[in-house]
């Protein structure tokens, strides 16, 4: 379970995104899955601002874009991260660095924000490239306690994604498996999307403060609940002449069986107890007219 200290550290970078709405639609993300530290990287002001008064695509997440903030450069915005990962989308770009798909590098994260020790695998696309130690990633000492450096989790333009230049920054390099159809130039996937998934794939095994479903409890059906349900349905199955046309179909001990499988719970079998006794009240009612 990942705690609430631990994605503290996290901190969702967007560089270059243009449309408010893709900014406000990745903070709303973040507000979902318990993340609160977003930076915009953009040499202009006016899609940062908007986003911050734009409040349709930040439902319940105003406070993650009031404390948003703004750098000029990406040097600037994670010059306090140990880890940086870059998301790109698997293209034409001819690719210089180790990437993993997100699934690989899921636990690499959840090491660094816990300042654990794990192994990375061999890259997909380059397996003799060497896994950067996760130690330097989360800050880690020889002790192995943890530290408030923070990780960096990069996501490119709407347009262009990440250029190389911006990739260079990165300790490594993931990627969102996609559908590729065979006309497909260019996979991409929408920017607030984007960073839903990742930070879903880092939250599935659970965090703290999540929303729990709520339990259902139910009284289970009692002996007398089917019993009950066994006689309507063979009122039913008289009165609508079934019995007659189908015997074989309809003998008690058959019927009883199958009403096992109808009301496993004591409210399933009053519905359907309610339900069969209308259909009889229908079918005496058109015989008497």
């Amino acid at each position: 379970m990942l705690s609430t200290v631990a994605r503290a550290r996290l901190t969702i970078v967007l560089v270059g995104a243009r449309n408010p709405s893709n900014i406000g639609a990745a903070a709303r993300a973040m507000q979902d899955f318990g993340f609160s530290d977003l930076r915009i990287v953009n040499d202009f002001a006016a899609p940062f601002e908007a986003a911050q008064l734009e409040a349709k695509s930040a439902v319940a997440a105003q406070h993650v874009m009031q404390s948003a903030r703004r750098y000029d450069t990406l040097a600037a915005a994670i010059a306090d991260c140990t880890l940086i990962l870059a998301t790109t989308a698997i293209g034409e770009r001819q690719l210089k660095q180790p990437i993993l798909p997100l699934q690989q590098a899921a636990p690499l994260i959840l090491a660094a924000l816990s300042s654990r020790r794990i192994q990375p695998s061999p890259s997909a696309k380059d397996p003799g490239a060497p896994g950067p130690d996760p130690r330097t990633w989360a800050g880690d000492n020889l002790s192995g306690s943890p530290t408030e450096a923070k990780i960096a989790l990069l996501f490119g333009s709407e347009k262009t994604g990440l250029t190389n230049d911006q990739l260079s920054h990165a300790t490594l390099l993931t990627t969102i498996p996609m559908y590729a159809p065979e006309d497909a130039r260019h996979l991409s996937m929408n920017l607030g999307q984007s960073v839903a998934v990742c930070l879903y794939e880092l939250t599935r095994s659970g965090f703290e403060s999540s929303v729990e479903i709520p339990p259902l409890h139910e009284a289970p059906a009692t002996a007398e609940d089917r019993e009950r349900l066994t006689q309507l349905l063979l009122d039913v199955l008289h009165a609508t002449g079934y019995t007659r046309r189908f015997p074989a179909n309809a003998s008690e001990p058959l019927v009883r069986q199958l009403v096992q499988q109808l009301g496993t719970s004591h409210r399933e079998a009053m519905t359907w107890m309610g339900v069969l006794r209308q259909i009889l009240w229908r079918e005496r009612s058109d015989t008497n007219i």
